[in-house]
């Protein structure tokens, strides 16, 4: 289970690993937090040889995941449990070095919590969308988005679908079936580089994405492909449906959809409306 988590509003790429029942997370973010360099790799690469030089075994012991990166493919990134990151964070000289230590507590703790009563979650998923300043009917329809996102790609693996480059080719497929842009496009039109692209989607967006993608998810289901080749047809008939609702919207209200607003302009514009 894959998750970005935040700390002081910086995201740190996270994995669940059920088996195991421990997170890790990846150490290029959490250096990037700590160090406050521009350069993560760079400082990992040189912090690696100075534990080799120094006798330590932990950098023998960082495993990888693959991990979405800021251009939506999945790479193997260096990763980290707990107890791993708590003995790295003695290396990195950083005033934020406490401060993540509880935040990592924290999140082992509300973890447990979530195991026990799966509704805490999404309890704080909503305040933390709270606390950046979306309002409660956007937070509501990406909440929507992320379990109609998680029933698909529930649906995706039990096609045989791979995770990462798979994934990632069939959700090209479908955005660009129902807003004609591919994700990179569609980032690019919103002015985005790292970020999720549905945390900058409109109310509209968001409904139409989750269309796409639970239609998607019906076909499939009736049609039980058995091939990448044959879930991208399946995509793209999704996706499309999505499409020609939204020609049909922009032609009854004269107005485009695809909007170049991001998150930003959403929360600025939530903000005036509370202000009226």
């Amino acid at each position: 289970m894959d998750r970005v988590k935040l700390f002081e509003q910086k995201h740190i790429r996270s994995a669940w690993n059920e088996a195991e029942e421990m997170w890790y997370f990846s150490i290029i973010d959490v250096i990037e937090v700590l160090a406050a360099t521009d350069r993560p790799r760079k400082y990992w690469s040189d912090l690696k040889n100075k534990l080799k030089a120094e006798g330590s075994e932990l950098s023998e012991k960082i495993g990888q995941l693959k991990m979405q990166s800021s251009d939506g493919k999945f790479y193997n990134t260096d990763v980290a449990n707990t107890e791993q990151l708590f003995r790295l964070i003695q290396s990195i000289p950083s005033p934020k070095a406490e401060p993540f230590k509880q935040w990592l507590a924290k999140v082992g703790y509300e973890r447990i919590e979530e195991t026990e009563n799966p509704e805490l979650s999404f309890d704080r998923a909503m305040q933390t969308y709270l606390q950046k300043g979306y309002s409660k009917e956007w937070i509501n329809q990406r909440l929507k988005s992320i379990e109609v996102r998680k029933e698909l790609t529930d649906e995706w693996e039990k096609r045989g679908v791979k995770r990462g480059q798979e994934f990632a080719v069939l959700t090209d497929i479908i955005t660009k079936a129902w807003s004609e842009k591919t994700v990179k496009e569609y980032k690019k039109h919103k002015g985005l580089k790292k970020e999720n692209l549905r945390d900058h989607m409109t109310n509209l967006e968001l409904v139409l994405n989750m269309l796409a993608e639970a239609t998607t998810k019906e076909i499939s289901k009736e049609k039980n492909p058995k091939t990448l080749e044959e879930n991208k047809v399946i995509a793209k008939q999704g996706g499309t449906i999505a499409g020609n609702t939204r020609k049909q919207i922009e032609e009854k209200t004269g107005k485009k959809i695809i909007s170049q607003s991001n998150a930003k302009q959403i929360i600025e514009k939530n903000i005036k409306k509370k202000l009226k």
